[in-house]
């Protein structure tokens, strides 16, 4: 089976990974082209693509691939089937009508729950307990094609949208093979969804990030939580821009300057100048 892979951020990551270590067939992977990065802008490779080439797979970015160039580029490599994770384009009736099995994506949410772009942060933002995966097919609506598999996992009270995003994408990764090894088995149900059930989230921006201080005290955990870069503080009319992510990253940054503070406060390990 001739697998074209489609993803882009570290999300999708697991999933290719995946597909390598249990020798499918991956003949090509599609992701968005490089953008400027860091403070001298220079062009970087995404997660997906740095993945790819070190594995020797064919890398293609067209800037949409629904255009001439990246439809020929996908026809080209004659898939059996195209997987997508977080792949950030919009996928033409053209395009899914090449691969003879269908696409099938990774999705982050219990669907019919959370369609969109920002499941995983809207998850958090919302004070759910509980979230997923979902292995679908691909049609042309935004995340609306049959559900296949599913697999759950709750949300830690504390738990960073960036932190549950990394668990998420090793639970798809898991559930994708999964998927596939049904498929090939000829055992791989389809289920439709339940248009009376889904809601769709929309894009994050900064507004989205805004801090309402109406809310209930677990929904704004679940704002403070779901790393939204420039959450924007609104008390009284006055505002302010923290820009810095709640990230597990920051937290040993953290962890060491209150430890710094207290050992100060306490007398341990301060010395005086004379």
């Amino acid at each position: 089976m001739r697998i074209v892979f489609m993803g882009t951020p570290d999300f999708a990551v697991p999933s290719l990974r995946a597909l390598i270590d249990n020798g499918y067939d991956v003949v090509g992977v599609f992701c968005q082209p490089d953008r400027p990065k860091g403070r001298g802008h220079k062009l970087a490779a995404c997660p997906v693509k740095e993945t790819a080439e070190a594995a020797g797979i064919p890398v293609f970015q067209p800037e949409r691939i629904k255009r001439a160039e990246g439809v020929e580029a996908l026809r080209g490599l004659a898939p059996d089937l195209c997987v997508t994770a977080a792949f950030g384009q919009l996928l033409s009736q053209e395009i899914l009508d090449i691969p003879r099995l269908g696409t099938i994506n990774v999705h982050a949410s219990l669907l019919p729950r959370h369609r969109g772009s920002a499941p995983i942060n809207w998850c958090v933002m919302m004070g759910e307990k509980t979230t997923g995966i979902t292995t679908m097919y691909t049609d042309k609506g935004m995340d609306t094609g049959d559900m296949l598999l599913k697999a759950e996992t709750p949300i830690g009270e504390t738990e960073t949208a960036g932190e549950l995003s990394d668990r998420l994408s090793e639970l798809g990764a898991q559930l994708l093979v999964r998927t596939l090894r049904e498929l090939e088995a000829g055992t791989l149900k389809r289920t439709r969804q339940n248009p009376e059930e889904a809601t769709y989230e929309p894009k994050l921006d900064k507004e989205t990030g805004r801090m309402d201080w109406t809310k209930t005290a677990r929904e704004m955990s679940g704002a403070r939580r779901d790393a939204v870069a420039g959450r924007i503080h609104d008390d009284g009319g006055r505002r302010n821009q923290n820009f810095q992510r709640e990230t597990a990253s920051h937290r040993p940054q953290r962890r060491a300057r209150r430890d710094h503070r207290r050992r100060r406060e306490e007398g341990v390990g301060c010395f005086l100048r004379g």
